[in-house]
């Protein structure tokens, strides 16, 4: 027996599950393929564990409700956002957009002059999202801010030890970003084979996978290694409904995984960026400035260059952020189009390896 919602039904599995014969207990129409059941799908109330990156320039209203309509959760970026006031009315466009549950990504990162988290926190407090995805450095006054209102904080970590810290702080999920990831990758250079089999060592808070991810299989690899579910950004940055320009969504078809760049490493603030020439220069001067001022670099890798790449569609025009997942990505679905796809790959890719496995007749 199993529970899709509120709703129960008899089944026997057959040698898969495409053969699975369902008896409903109440009338109700049977999805195409088998609903997940994850620590992640129980808490977030959703249908598919895959949680859409709050990028930066991308995480606006149109894609996180086509995520959250498709069965994944959805996320908002805060500091796309000018002001709290300009993230309380795209938390409302994006309600009128969906009817399911999405959250709101709130990075904290070193600035001269820090945006005002607090305010921030307290519009997607009031606002009523009971989903946040944080990252970032010293986050304990906005996770208690949020903890306080009762929402469910998925953090986002690059090592075991920041986990760890993570945990003290009340989180609820982990986000466990292996070094494929885009953006940020810490300074550790651990991959998701390690750290995602490290994070079910040694956490006692479910975690997800995040770096590298795209398809089915890549799901169905990370359940294996003890993750609740995935997040994917690259992915989703290639989507019809992702706002940024059509010929970005092009560049990244037509790259492979060999196509993204370390830079900013000398400062200890090394990021993954799609390999343009912007991408190659800030590495020369990376390697060969003789002060190390961080003033050299930063035109190169001005954030205000990176989102005019999104809104332009000159990808050569600034530094933008892929992860190595750019090699897996060979289409520009809807989100309706995608989610159900890498549901049945992850189902199938599960079938595939229960099959590898026979019981031997104890006769």
């Amino acid at each position: 027996m199993v529970q899709v919602g509120d709703k129960l039904f008899e089944f026997n599995l057959g040698s898969s599950f495409a053969s699975a014969a369902f008896t409903p207990l109440r009338l109700f129409r049977l999805p195409d393929t088998m609903p997940f059941n994850t620590a992640l799908t129980r808490k977030l109330g959703i249908a598919v564990p895959i949680i859409q990156g709050g990028m930066q320039w991308v995480a606006y209203a149109e894609l996180a409700a086509a995520v959250s309509n498709a069965g994944g959760l959805g996320i908002l970026s805060a500091l796309t956002q000018p002001t709290p006031e300009d993230l309380r009315k795209e938390i409302r466009r994006c309600r009128e957009m969906t009817k399911n549950p999405f959250g709101v990504n709130l990075t904290l990162l070193p600035a001269l002059v820090p945006p005002d988290y607090a305010a921030y926190a307290q519009v997607i407090i009031d606002e009523g999202i009971k989903i946040v995805e944080t990252a970032g450095n010293n986050p304990g006054a906005v996770i208690d801010q949020l903890k306080k209102s009762n929402l469910t904080i998925l953090h986002k970590c690059t090592t075991i030890r920041h986990a760890k810290s993570a945990i003290k702080l009340g989180v609820d999920f982990l986000s466990i970003d292996g070094f494929e990831c885009a953006g940020h990758v810490g300074e550790h250079d651990i991959t998701n084979f390690i750290l995602l089999s490290r994070a079910r060592q040694e956490l006692k808070v479910p975690f997800i996978a995040s770096g590298g991810f795209a398809d089915g299989q890549g799901l169905a690899a990370a359940l294996a290694l003890g993750a609740e579910g995935i997040n994917m950004g690259t992915r989703f940055m290639c989507t019809v409904e992702s706002p940024i320009h059509h010929r970005i969504k092009e560049r990244i078809v037509a790259a492979d995984e060999n196509q993204t760049a370390l830079v900013l490493r000398r400062w200890r603030n090394t990021s993954r960026l799609f390999k343009n020439k912007i991408a190659e220069d800030a590495l020369k001067v990376e390697k060969e400035s003789t002060t190390g001022d961080f003033s050299e670099v930063a035109p190169l890798v001005s954030g205000k260059r990176g989102r005019e790449v999104f809104l332009n569609g000159d990808a050569e025009h600034g530094a933008w952020t892929a992860g190595q997942a750019i090699g897996l990505i060979h289409d520009i679905p809807t989100c309706s189009e995608l989610l159900p796809r890498i549901e049945r790959e992850a189902l199938n890719a599960m079938e595939r390896t229960r099959s590898m496995y026979t019981q031997e007749s104890k006769l």
